[in-house]
């Protein structure tokens, strides 16, 4: 029977390539689907948008945090793949009870790189995981990052304030560009305007998710920090730790290029 490692250390048997699969986390549904498999994954969670048409066809079971057990199980699954931050603890140790259940565990490009290389193999599809983590380090290699580097703010939520802090895989994506992340206080530290105001950062981002900032928000931000760049940027292409991670480096060399007339780039 193979026996595979997922990227927390624990030990998963498969007695065969897997043909039901459940996927609890949006951008690993994502990355089973480019890499085909069309008819093997059954269970998808509400926050699964992408692609729209599978979105649309198949079973969802539950929201990441709230996943529907019995859902799951009526799916008769045979492995589930899941994350340990978007996921529940106590939520995939149920379900390990039933399945076996492999868990990413990513904070950077390199985690990322090596859940697609192990998916592609616990999946059979080594070579088209491959071919897209390739892509995906060639493209990375190809970025131009900021030739100085800027202090940023990266908001995720409203009410309370929240950033995306050190520890992060947004953190290691506004590396990428040559940021300098001004909360670097834990992964996701609430701040208040005066601390933003405090912070000084030279550019804030406002993700459109998981919070839907829009360019209403700007304002707000704007009353804290007059002089800061602000900007709503795509939140997917920042957390996004599958397949989408093709299209980040373009997208983040397009928002680089939109920010040189105020800095130089």
């Amino acid at each position: 029977m193979p026996v595979f490692y997922d990227q927390i250390g624990r030990e998963i048997s498969l007695s065969a390539a897997p043909k039901r699969i459940v996927s609890v986390v949006p951008s690993q549904t994502e990355l089973l689907f480019y890499l085909g498999l069309d008819q093997e994954v059954v269970g998808i969670t509400r926050y699964c948008v992408h692609p729209a048409d599978k979105f649309k066809t198949t079973a969802k079971i539950g929201g990441t945090k709230q996943l529907d057990i019995a859902g799951i199980k009526a799916l008769k699954p045979d492995l589930i793949i899941a994350n340990k931050e978007e996921n529940e603890k106590n939520q995939i140790e149920e379900l390990m009870m039933f399945c076996p259940v492999w868990v990413s565990d990513i904070n950077d490009l390199p985690g990322a790189v090596d859940m697609i290389e192990k998916v592609g193999v616990l999946v059979n599809r080594e070579s088209a995981a491959k071919a897209i983590s390739g892509l995906i380090k060639d493209r990375f290699d190809s970025l131009t990052m900021l030739q100085s580097p800027l202090r940023i703010a990266y908001f995720i939520w409203r009410k309370p304030y929240m950033a995306a802090g050190r520890g992060t895989f947004i953190n290691s994506m506004l590396q990428k560009c040559g940021f300098t992340n001004v909360f670097e206080q834990g992964r996701y530290p609430e701040v208040n305007a005066a601390v933003i105001a405090g912070a000084r950062p030279d550019v804030i981002f406002l993700s459109s998710e998981p919070y839907p900032f829009k360019e209403k928000h700007i304002a707000e931000f704007k009353a804290m920090l007059p002089s800061a760049v602000i900007k709503v940027v795509d939140g997917e292409l920042f957390s996004w730790y599958g397949s989408r991670l093709l299209y980040a480096p373009a997208y983040f060399e397009e928002l680089l290029n939109l920010l040189s007339p105020a800095f130089n780039h």
